[in-house]
Parts: C-alpha cells; structure tokens; sequence
C-alpha cells in the first residue's frame, strides 16, 4: 500500500498551506531518513492518529504501545499495511522510551496519560505528539511546559485546527480588524450520546492490563462499562466534555481574541439526561471573562445533538462591526451587523467533527508535518505547549468551578484561582504511588 497524503499532497486537496507551512525534507541528507515513532494508545482515535503518522513519506512508525492485547494486533496489522512494516509491540511506556531508535512518542491514551507520558517521554530524550487536553489537571500543564523547557524537546499537542489552511486564514480576518474589535467568542460541541448504565465489577478481561492501564490515577476496580470510551465521563480518568471537545473551540477562541488568562471563569450545568454512572456534566455552560473587556463561553450538549449555527461544533466571534463564524470544518463566514454574510471561504475536504476517530485525517497530516518541522528544522510549532496549556486551563477552571459551585477568581498573570483552597485544591491530584509526574 502507497504512503498517505504527503505535504504537497495535501496541499493539493486542501488548498493553498499557509506561510509557515512544512518545508521540503530533499535536503536531509539520506533519501530514506524518516522520525521513527512510537504509538501509546492505539484504540479508536488511537489507531486513527497512528495510521496518520504511518502514512507520512517521512515517517516510520515502530512500536505499537497500548494495554489491549486485541487492539496492538489490530494496529500492528494496520500499521503494516500502510509501511509495509511491522511495529514492535510493547505494553509498557516505560519500556519503550528505554529504545534510543524511538525519536518520538505518539501519546493517544486516556487524558489521566497525557502529561506524565509526555514528561516521561521528553525525559527519555523523545520529542513527543500529545493529544488534546494536554493535561488532566492544571498542575499538570504547568509540569509539562516545565519539562519542555528544561529537556528542550519539540512538544506537539493535538489542537489540529491550528493547522488547518481556511481555519488559520478565518483567525486571521480576526486578527486584521474583518469584524472591527472582536470582544466574544460563543463555542460549543452537541451531540446525541446515550446512557452508559451501571457497571457491574467483573474479572478484568484476559485481554487488558487494567493496572497498567490505570497508570497514574488512584486505583479503582474495574467495571464493564468504563473501557475504551467511557473512561472520559469520570474524574479519575476523564475530564468530561469540556476538555473532550471543547478544547478545540475554546483554543481557536483565545487564539482568536489574543487572550491568555482570564480573570473570573463559572459554570452551571450536571448530569441532567441519565441517571447512570456518568460523573461529569452532560449538559453545561462555562462563562470566562478577560481583563480587556473581552469573553468566551462555551456551551457543551452531550446528549443533545441540535445544532447551532447549523454547525455540531463552532466558534462564533463578535465584534463591533460583524461576526466571524469558524464551523467544524475548514471554512469561515463573516457576516455584517445586518446579519448578513459578506464573505465565505468554504472547504472542498469532507469534515465529520462528531466522528470520534478520524474526522479530518488529511487536514490533521499537515499539523502531523508541522510537529516534524519542529524536530528537523527547529521551528516552533502551532500547538506549541504553553498556549495548548492556556487553553486546555480555561475549561479546566470551568470543570473546578462546576465542582465547587460557585465562581473563581482568577489571577490573570498566571491563570490561578484567587483566594479558594477549596478550589485550589483540584489544581493537582492524587496519583498512585511510584506514578507522580516530575520534572
């Protein structure tokens, strides 16, 4: 099977790359030189992400890293497919980063892995692709930006729509005065999803390493309604909606407004739909406010898929002479305060934002290039991890304010809460003993 779209081809699919986009590999010297990759969770979105990578011309990828048995083989078999070689398998990441073949680790497990894989990983000497939310908890995000500069390797994280040619020509209209001065950005992600019961505690299936796959967190036991996908709707795991999906609006919102901590963040909602074992909200609506009078809000619908905007997923900019709407795919509308639309670049690539795997694979390969700038060339990359910790803050200081019930103060030169221990005590976590992320 022929490598995936390559830099050049997709520029052909997705129209023109922006200025900064990635530079021709012909001068590396080697013709056959290419970043060899390791995979860490490579079910669903896993398994997209990594067949992502293996399609790179200037990429190999050689290790699949993941606590489900069945799923490595599937990868090792997909991956295999795609390069025409098969990835090492090894369950544990530890291991892994021990490999000095490795150049980069590929972090797609669950969000409580984010950041300690990715710390161990630029320890190890890998630069390394994180996925969005980079961080289960905000302490975390302040130890990865930590470790990033004290190990100087290129960290990635998974905000793809930065990289995306229509969305960063949309944030540029913004930027250029297209809507006068923007003073709002309304984001949200709706979707239809069903009840996820009651777990039962059972045997661990002989297929998965459940203490391995715990890692980092606390331990609890396992029940038969919490892997591969569930995990996201509770604490110990998962970082609900908010950080699931919101991230990429509230990202492409800061960006937009040029706005870095906030000075008060709220939140109401819960779990309004089901009555099941479902921890974070369904149904919620985070406020943030900034110094220069400016806000974001951000509206997430777990269990309800009517759109806005005819969009599942968007960002809506406000400004005093227009609006500026950025959809869930490559394109933008700028409308008038008349409500009228009087510019539309549309995309020619089809986009399913609801698609929980691979939404926009050839898009995501040019943010893929970008992340092998960084390593071949030394350019800082779009998702680069201090502004990927900013904006995966926002919606983490909604979840605390959700969990406390009442509004935060925020210090706006750092992003912390002002004046509430009870608040500032789920800035960290608990973690297994032996498993705490250090810098």
């Amino acid at each position: 099977m022929k490598k995936a779209a390559s830099t050049a081809a997709i520029a052909s699919m997705g129209g023109i790359l922006p200025a900064f986009s990635a530079k021709s590999y012909a001068n590396i010297a080697g013709a056959n030189e290419r970043i060899n990759v390791a995979c860490m969770g490579v079910v669903s979105r896993g398994m997209a992400v990594g067949s992502n990578f293996a399609g790179q011309e200037n990429c190999n990828v050689i290790y699949s890293c993941d606590v489900d048995s069945n799923a490595s083989a599937k990868f090792v078999n997909t991956i295999n497919g795609i390069q025409n070689s098969k990835p090492k398998e090894e369950k544990d990441i530890r291991k892994v980063l021990e490999d000095k073949d490795v150049d980069a680790l590929v972090v797609t497990a669950p969000d409580h892995w984010h950041a300690p894989a990715a710390i161990l990983g630029v320890q190890a000497g890998k630069h390394v692709y994180v996925e969005k939310p980079c961080s289960h908890n905000p302490k975390e995000g302040e130890l990865l930006i930590e470790a990033q500069k004290k190990y100087n390797k290129v960290i990635q994280v998974g905000n793809q729509r930065r990289s995306w040619p229509n969305v960063v020509a949309g944030i540029k209209e913004v930027h250029n005065g297209a809507i006068g001065r923007p003073y709002m950005a309304k984001t949200w992600y709706a979707n239809t999803r069903g009840p996820i019961g009651v777990g039962k505690k059972v045997a661990v299936p002989d297929w998965l390493d459940f203490e391995l796959w715990q890692g980092p967190a606390p331990r609890e036991e396992f029940r038969d309604n919490l892997i591969h996908y569930n995990w996201h709707w509770f604490w110990n795991w998962g970082t609900g909606e908010a950080l699931n999906n919101g991230t990429h609006m509230v990202d492409l919102a800061r960006w937009g407004l040029q706005v870095d901590y906030p000075t008060m963040v709220n939140s109401a909602g819960g779990r309004y739909q089901f009555q099941d074992d479902w921890e974070t909200p369904d149904t919620q609506v985070i406020n943030m406010e900034f110094e220069d009078k400016s806000m974001i809000t951000w509206e997430g619908r777990s269990c309800n898929g009517k759109r806005i905007e005819d969009e599942a997923v968007g960002v809506l900019f406000y400004g005093d002479e227009g609006s500026l709407l950025i959809g869930g795919g490559n394109s933008y509308k700028i409308f008038n305060l008349k409500n009228e639309v009087i510019k539309e670049v549309k995309n020619d690539m089809p986009i399913d934002p609801q698609n929980r795997v691979s939404p926009a694979q050839a898009l995501d390969a040019i943010h893929i290039q970008n992340f092998f700038d960084g390593i071949k060339d030394g350019i800082e990359v779009r998702s680069e991890v201090i502004g990927a910790h900013q904006s995966t803050l926002l919606v983490q200081l909604g979840n605390i304010s959700q969990r406390v019930g009442r509004s935060l103060q925020i210090d706006p030169s750092n992003g912390r809460i002002k004046n509430d221990k009870k608040a500032m005590a789920l800035w960290s976590r608990d973690y297994a003993k032996g498993w705490e992320p250090k810098v």
